[in-house]
């Protein structure tokens, strides 16, 4: 995309080279677009996946000087079965980051996002793992992001900016144990809250888009 814009991809709060001055508040890492922002020349267009995504619809929200937003595969929760493990899955997760059982949070996420036992017991006994183990702590910093677990209709409805909520076609493979309609489901609450904002759906079956496919689909948009 460097050839249609400035591209700025950075690691957030807590990950890579990024570290933690203050105790984590979402607020943060919103105050963390905005200086990136501000860095960047004082506007920008933003995306984000997952719960980069969430932050990226949060951020929008709270006025930062934003053109446009789009956002991939936001993993709110739709109905009372999805909200209650989201929530259990909160109060699980913080009892074990604050008793450093890093491994049980990692599965514990694992397990969420819809990994069987095989899956995470092979993740366990890879080459990544250890890095993962690394990252465990800002499992609560993106669950933070998705607060309470249904999408924020009140706040989504203040959102002014051309707004493009996409999705893959099917699930991710790792993903099997999720509804197959789960990251959809969350999308079509989200476009019909925030005014005007754009549905599409990608015909992929991953979570994590190849660039080659996502970049072309973005730049068409912000271009727009």
């Amino acid at each position: 995309m460097a050839e249609d814009f400035t591209v700025v991809n950075y690691s957030r709060r807590g990950r890579g080279e990024s570290g933690d001055t203050r105790p984590y508040a979402l607020e943060r890492e919103i105050e963390d677009l905005g200086a990136l922002i501000a860095a960047a020349g004082g506007s920008a267009h933003l995306f984000g996946a997952s719960s980069g995504g969430a932050l990226a619809l949060e951020a929008a929200a709270a006025g930062l000087p934003i053109g446009r937003v789009a956002v991939y595969d936001v993993p709110y929760s739709i109905g009372d079965d999805a909200v209650q493990t989201w929530r259990d899955y909160r109060t699980r997760l913080r009892a074990a980051l604050g008793d450093g059982r890093v491994e049980e949070a990692l599965s514990l996420f694992m397990r969420l996002a819809g990994s069987s036992d095989d899956d995470i017991a092979a993740a366990s006994t890879s080459p990544m793992w250890p890095a993962l183990r690394d990252l465990a702590h800002t499992l609560a910093y993106d669950a933070a992001c998705l607060g309470d677990g249904p999408p924020p209709v009140t706040r989504l409805a203040t959102i002014t900016q051309p707004t493009l909520v996409a999705t893959g076609a099917g699930l991710a493979p790792q993903m099997a144990g999720l509804r197959v309609d789960f990251f959809g489901q969350a999308a079509d609450v989200i476009t019909s809250h925030v005014p005007g904002a754009e549905r599409l759906v990608i015909d992929v079956h991953e979570h994590v888009v190849d660039p080659k496919i996502l970049a072309p689909v973005l730049t068409r948009f912000l271009l727009a």
